[in-house]
């Protein structure tokens, strides 16, 4: 992929307010639409425009129809709004169609002090081994699996169905000269769990996520973002992929896929 074409963002907008997705936001399954992870982050982006006051730990997202990579735009309200918790809608559409929704979670920070956790040993993602992203498309247009870095823990299994522990460091952000927020540049990488940890390849089955629940308990922070993903599949077409996200720090939350199997005829 030459860098003379590479994009400086996952999208463009235009002076009406469309997003226009690049070629890095396209998924792995049509080269007509997006992969649900930057579209997410624009999600993201519009719950924590409407509520800067109390940081957002989780984002329900429903996908109804493939995102197109025709462009869209974004609608955001506040359905609830309290001292402690605040709550939002968001809505992906353009003219004619509505393609994703999703409700925000925030929540009001309070000053504890000192305060027992959870700990758990991370892997440096120095120690790790490049590669390439998890899943082929099913396509020969560049795709979300161009804009991202990617890194193995050694001893888990690549695809396969197995644990499955990836670093990513994404190489642009959301739009070109805007720096996204934690939330926002770790929904690629949340929306990727099904790609990371799988039983079939895509030359025999489709494995395609219908929702995506992101809960983060902190923010994560630097560039590198890990996620420890296990996948689970059923024969009545039903699957479920469950992450856990890290930063060099530790764990900072989970994200969530129920998935729609269907093999190749």
């Amino acid at each position: 992929y030459s860098s003379v074409m590479e994009p400086s963002a996952y999208f463009t907008v235009g002076s009406d307010g469309t997003f226009h997705p690049t070629d890095y936001a396209r998924g792995p399954w049509s080269i007509d639409a997006c992969h649900a992870g930057p579209p997410t982050g624009l999600m993201a982006r519009a719950s924590e425009n409407l509520v800067p006051d109390k940081p957002l730990v989780r984002l329900l997202v429903e996908i109804t129809r493939p995102i197109p990579m025709s462009g869209f735009r974004v609608g955001a309200s506040i359905a609830r709004t309290g001292r402690t918790v605040t709550t939002t809608r968001i809505e992906l559409h353009d003219d004619e169609r509505s393609y994703a929704r999703a409700e925000g979670l925030h929540l009001a920070e309070g000053e504890l002090g000192a305060v027992a956790s959870h700990h758990v040993d991370v892997p440096d993602p120095s120690e790790a081994t490049p590669g390439a992203f998890p899943i082929a498309p099913t396509h020969d247009e560049v795709d979300i699996g161009h804009s991202l870095e990617v890194r193995y823990v050694p001893g888990m299994s690549r695809g396969a169905g197995g644990e499955t522990f990836m670093w990513a460091r994404s190489k642009v952000p959301l739009l070109d000269g805007e720096e996204p927020s934690p939330f926002q540049v770790i929904c690629p990488l949340a929306d990727s769990g099904n790609g990371i940890s799988w039983h079939e390849g895509t030359e025999t089955m489709a494995f395609v996520n219908a929702d995506l629940v992101i809960a983060l308990h902190r923010p994560p922070r630097g560039d590198w973002l890990g996620s420890h993903t296990v996948s689970f599949w059923e024969p009545n077409g039903i699957g479920r992929a469950d992450a856990e996200l890290f930063d060099r720090s530790g764990p900072v939350g989970r994200a969530l896929q129920n998935l729609v199997l269907r093999r190749h005829r």
